[in-house]
């Protein structure tokens, strides 16, 4: 999973964001950049945020920003991974909503939606695999990473 996003460039790095929408928006950008989305799609990603919380955040520092598969705007699928260095606070009365790790989904495919989730979550139970995502500051730690853990 690692491996695809270098490949087709879908990583960032940044010291800060001033919002979760920000931050959504942020992680969208590559998305957008590489025709994978459109730019309505981080919008629905934060309409949906706003209706239902921070459903995104699956555990304590990571959220993975997506929408329903097949959501307008969606025009093939992927993931984007971006690593935020000052945490982005989701809700301020429940701070283990708080994230550094965003991998965005996308899809136009139901069944690859739900395997790239699956396979998202599983990498995500390791704890020491989340440990190391979050000392990345570069393409080549992201790459050190993904050799670490075969991912």
């Amino acid at each position: 999973m690692i491996n695809e996003i270098i490949e087709k460039g879908l990583y960032d790095f940044c010291e800060e964001v001033g919002s979760w929408q920000e931050a959504i928006e942020k992680s969208c950008e590559k998305l957008i950049e590489k025709d994978i989305v459109d730019e309505n799609y981080p919008k629905q990603i934060i309409e949906t945020v706003n209706k239902y919380g921070p459903y995104i955040v699956l555990v304590p520092g990571v959220a993975m920003p997506h929408c329903q598969e097949c959501a307008q705007g969606v025009k093939d699928t992927a993931i984007s991974f971006m690593k935020v260095n000052k945490p982005v606070v989701f809700d301020e009365d429940d701070r283990e909503k708080d994230a550094r790790l965003f991998f965005t989904v996308a899809s136009t495919n139901p069944e690859k939606h739900m395997e790239n989730i699956c396979e998202l979550s599983e990498i995500l139970c390791n704890e020491e695999v989340i440990e190391d995502l979050n000392k990345v500051g570069n393409l080549d730690d992201l790459i050190k990473v993904k050799e670490k853990y075969n991912i």
